[in-house]
């Protein structure tokens, strides 16, 4: 539990119970200043996936899928939501609770799985904050560090320090306890805060150059699920030319449609973040009486700055990309650039009209030269398409805004966006995996034990340059599937915990409270497993096959575990 003077918490019980007394506004007021924990959420939420995730919607879809982000939020607020109430409602740690009251195999594989994500969720992180230094905010100091147009090892280094040293110290200042979790969790709102001021901000520039259509954006707030069987509105022009071949473009557009669904509602709660919850709880002393905060901390902590941060993006995203073919991809033809370097995702959905072209035995003896200039041979409709559905980066987006924004001003207004985007996670990763050690370990959430596993989370994760800087900003998207695959079994065990008489005995819902509470939770489990399957069978090939060998045989372990498990007393 935590280092804070057990009257300091009495105090805030104090305020609390006050407050009730007085009116709804002085008991806003009182949640208002005792708030932390959700914005501990909001700090990792708003990380690399969320911006990629965001910046894709806008391409896709324009604002017509507004309504995705908040509504996939709303959902892992219901699930977050009752694990904080299990979590304050009872004195038994969350991890322990779930192997005891629950499932042991569904305890150990959320822990697990909550330490995996840690480990890949710090590798884009890491690129993503590297990749803003570098391109947004420092471009004259790492122009420096360049060989040949690409940056140098000694480069990639320097900003790896610039991220790796702030980060692991404020995480050291969270370990003390007391003063040091009240500053941890200022920086952090401040960082939010810096978040959702820097998008804010650029849709601010964008609205009064005039380039926003505000009845467009009402309207894309209203959920329309047609994207997940059918082409948005803007690829049907395009697509009424293509004879034999518009089916395929067709279900290559409406996979890359239901990939970004897929990625909304994995990179809006994702496994880790619930494993973060119930213990940032408990790190500062709370228990039943601080029920309602904990609610309230998450409606205003964590959804609203996503709201506003994403809502955003997709809206900036939207201005400049949606409908607009990727720069430079479809004007040349093979005799002018038969050289031109083309991005991956437009290799890979070019892939198979090649094959159908010229044979899958002729593409295979070809350079990569050749291939290029084979592609740009295409009919001019098909890679126009295919242009419209490569993904951009923050860097594209900030130079698209030049126009409206200024030459600079949207260039470092993003910059610092994406940079607290990284900066704020990387901390709030490095603290989940702290927790997962001392979990694991059955010690306490302090000490060495905590630091070695956070520090374990950010060495692993400031690889992420090294290894995975072909994709940089496009690292989430895949990262987030991984994510999404993982969630269920989160969702699951809480499902489990809030129905456990063994757990909560007379905290237990009763009558229409329990029917609701199972009905939120059962449509947010219900959307996780439909996500976690989509992942699965989004993929291809062996990635699929073990996708599923690993969850069928991870629910088979699970369901012999329900059956051979001791019964829990009461």
């Amino acid at each position: 539990m935590s280092d804070e003077p057990n009257s300091k918490v009495e105090q805030q019980r104090e305020m609390i119970l006050r407050a009730q007394q007085r009116g709804p506004l002085a008991k806003l007021w009182a949640y208002t200043k005792l708030s932390g924990p959700g914005w501990l959420q909001s700090a990792i939420t708003l990380g690399g996936g969320s911006l990629s995730g965001s910046l894709y919607v806008g391409v896709l879809a324009g604002v017509s899928m507004l309504w995705l982000q908040p509504l996939a939020m709303m959902l892992g607020i219901v699930m977050l939501s009752a694990i904080g109430y299990v979590a304050l409602s009872t004195d038994e740690r969350p991890f322990l609770a779930v192997r005891k009251h629950v499932n042991p195999v569904l305890g150990w594989g959320w822990a697990i799985a909550t330490m995996m994500a840690n480990f890949v969720w710090c590798l884009p992180q890491f690129s993503l904050g590297t990749a803003a230094l570098q391109q947004n905010l420092m471009t004259d100091f790492f122009d420096g560090y360049k060989v040949e147009g690409v940056m140098s090892v000694s480069g990639n280094l320097i900003a790896v320090a610039m991220l790796f040293v702030p980060t692991v110290l404020l995480v050291m200042f969270y370990d003390r306890g007391g003063w040091g979790i009240r500053l941890f969790e200022w920086v952090l709102k401040i960082m939010v805060a810096v978040v959702v001021v820097s998008f804010f901000a650029v849709v601010y520039a964008m609205n009064a150059s005039g380039a926003i259509d505000w009845s467009a954006i009402g309207a894309g707030l209203i959920p329309n699920f047609n994207s997940l069987s059918e082409p948005a509105g803007v690829f049907q022009d395009a697509l009424r030319g293509l004879g034999e071949s518009r089916s395929y473009w067709e279900e290559v557009i409406v996979r890359e449609q239901r990939g970004v669904f897929i990625s909304a509602f994995a990179t809006a709660v994702g496994i880790n973040m619930t494993f973060l919850l119930p213990y940032s709880m408990l790190q500062k002393g709370w228990d039943k009486d601080f029920r309602g905060l904990a609610i309230f901390d998450l409606s205003t902590g964590l959804f609203i700055p996503y709201v506003l941060a994403t809502g955003c993006v997709v809206i900036a995203a939207a201005n400049a990309f949606h409908g607009e073919p990727f720069e430079g991809l479809i004007e040349s033809s093979a005799s002018e650039q038969p050289g031109t370097k083309h991005p991956d995702s437009f290799v890979k959905m070019l892939q198979p009209r090649l094959e159908a072209t010229i044979g899958t035995e002729k593409l295979n003896t070809l350079s990569d030269a050749e291939k290029t200039a084979e592609r740009n041979k295409l009919p001019l409709a098909e890679r126009r398409i295919a242009a419209m559905l490569v993904p951009r980066d923050a860097d594209a987006l900030a130079k698209s805004l030049q126009p409206l924004t200024g030459d600079e001003r949207g260039k470092y207004l993003f910059g610092i966006g994406v940079l607290g985007m990284a900066v704020s996670t990387i901390i709030i990763l490095m603290l989940i995996n702290g927790f997962v050690v001392c979990e694991i370990l059955g010690v306490a959430s302090k000490g060495m034990p905590h630091r070695i596993g956070a520090v374990m989370a950010g060495l692993v994760g400031a690889m992420g340059p090294f290894f995975w800087s072909k994709a940089r900003f496009y690292l989430a998207v895949p990262t987030s599937m991984i994510g999404m695959v993982l969630l269920p079994i989160a969702y699951l065990s809480f499902f489990g915990m809030m129905n456990s008489k063994s757990l909560l005995g007379e905290n237990r819902p009763k009558g229409a409270k329990r029917v609701l509470w199972n009905t939120l939770m059962g449509l947010a489990l219900a959307a996780a497993i439909c996500g976690s399957l989509g992942s699965i069978f989004t993929a291809t090939g062996t990635a699929r096959t073990i996708g599923l060998t690993l969850l069928c045989g991870f629910l088979g372990l699970a369901v012999v575990a329900h059956f051979v498990k001791p019964k829990a007393s009461s």
